[in-house]
């Protein structure tokens, strides 16, 4: 069970990451890290962090796919979460 505690929390810092990662590359004009990048790391547990990052970083925000996507993420995580705990 610590495992997978462990697990979930690395990648919700990582999808995390990425959401300020992607904010800093729009900012600079670098090349973006795709969209369906940030949405498929939240449907694999990262939902919670990219949440965050999406508030704190004010990025993606206004996105129908993200504001609709994310929570919806939440919800199927916790659901996952629970059968695995």
């Amino acid at each position: 069970m610590n495992k997978i505690l462990i697990l979930i929390l690395i990648i919700n810092i990582l999808s995390f990451f990425l959401m300020g990662l992607d904010k800093l590359y729009a900012q600079k004009n670098y090349w973006r890290i795709a969209e369906n990048v940030l949405i498929g790391i939240a449907i694999l547990g990262g939902a919670s962090g990219s949440l965050l990052g999406m508030l704190l970083f004010h990025h993606k925000t206004k996105k129908k796919k993200f504001q609709l996507g994310i929570p919806l993420c939440i919800f199927m995580n916790i659901y996952f979460y629970r059968q695995l705990i």
